[in-house]
């Protein structure tokens, strides 16, 4: 049952990396213009994730003995809210960090854990993660890519679509079917690691409204897997990837995706000296929801810091906060069509444009609005 979230402070040692790492941040994009930092989720910057990498601002919360540096999750909430209110380029790295390491943690092999952890801590391998088909919607249980064992491994058949930076990465962890039909739902369901270089596998990229491609399509041809592909059990992969959307949603991810634009808004105030009760009055209130929605975000990061799973604080804080996401580009693009003969400065525009078109899907990746209201339903016993 769902208790009243606790709000808590940022532990000192934790908030005391957010100088280093903003150091780095602004030393880096220097002279990159909003409309290129309202892209930071679809950023894919090999370089800049390696650069992290070195510095030691990747993998924060995994063992030393893989790489990491044995910090909790207000480590890593310090490092991911620097990156995304600067609107730094995090794709490369972004779901590796995020997710899929922990997932190997959690359920993959000792020798999985050496092969892999290391180098997505020195930003230097990229994944995906292969959920949702053609047909399947927002019903993960109804996932038809089917996984058989055979006596050299596994021989992978099927399709993924709507998958993040599967051009530019180097594996997917992909939830298959290795027994039953879709009509068995969550039973016989496992996850595998899947190297995007293996013969049989055609990767293409979907060119959304804005001309991006960070999206893709992906074909299995009977692809062959090493006998070490699977990750944890087989058959548990519908658990498993209960777990790994919970990394997903309970960071502040959530939140700051119109941050970019929200801040060029700001400058163009303070540049036109306005005054005027109503713009003022919405950037206090935008201000406001922001820093309640950041103090729910780092509650959820306490239940992740105590060891819990906030399956439904996450998902809420993921409602609230993309529907803010959301809000920010229709109410600013309000504001400032309310003063037409008011100049606009060209990035400014250019940063509105792109995220009125891109805001939609903010509400979609990482589960849709429906889905996580369905969760909390339940989790509220409503349903």
């Amino acid at each position: 049952m769902f208790d009243t979230l606790a709000l808590t402070a940022i532990p000192e040692q934790d908030e005391a990396l957010r100088a280093p790492v903003r150091a780095l941040i602004e030393e880096a994009l220097a002279g990159v213009p909003a409309n290129a930092r309202a892209r930071s989720w679809i950023g894919f910057d090999a370089a800049f994730s390696k650069l992290l990498g070195e510095a030691g601002w990747i993998g924060l919360t995994l063992p030393e003995l893989y790489g990491g540096r044995g910090l909790g999750a207000f480590a890593r909430f310090v490092v991911t809210e620097e990156l995304l209110a600067a609107g730094a380029p995090v794709a490369a790295h972004w779901i590796a960090d995020r997710q899929s390491a922990a997932l190997i943690l959690h359920y993959g092999t000792e020798a999985q854990r050496l092969e892999h952890l290391p180098r997505i801590c020195r930003g230097e391998s990229f994944f995906c993660i292969g959920m949702s088909e053609p047909g399947s919607g927002s019903d993960l249980a109804s996932v038809a890519t089917s996984a058989r064992r055979t006596d050299e491994g596994w021989r992978l058949s099927g399709q993924k679509i709507w998958t993040t930076q599967a051009h530019n990465d180097d594996y997917m962890i992909a939830l298959v079917r290795t027994s039953g039909t879709p009509k068995d739902r969550h039973v016989g369901l496992s996850q595998l690691l899947v190297d995007l270089r293996a013969p049989g596998i055609t990767i293409r990229p979907i060119t959304d409204l804005n001309g991006e491609e960070d999206f893709a399509e992906v074909f299995f041809d009977d692809v062959l897997l090493p006998p070490d592909a699977l990750i944890g059990q087989e058959g548990d992969g519908w658990q498993q990837v209960t777990t790994e959307l919970a990394f997903e949603r309970s960071g502040p991810e959530r939140i700051y995706s119109s941050m970019a634009l929200l801040e060029a808004w700001r400058r163009h105030l303070i540049r036109n000296g306005h005054r005027d009760a109503a713009p003022m009055t919405l950037l206090g209130s935008l201000t406001a929801e922001l820093a309640t929605l950041r103090a729910l975000s780092i509650a959820v990061t306490s239940l992740l810091e105590k060891g819990e799973s906030p399956a439904i604080e996450a998902s809420l804080v993921k409602d609230l906060g993309t529907s803010f996401e959301q809000a920010v580009p229709r109410l600013i693009a309000d504001d400032l069509g309310s003063r037409p003969d008011e100049p606009i400065d060209p990035e400014l525009r250019r940063t509105l444009t792109y995220l009125t078109q891109i805001a939609p899907s903010f509400s979609l990746r990482g589960g849709t609005r429906e889905i996580l209201r369905g969760i909390i339903a339940r989790e509220l016993g409503l349903r």
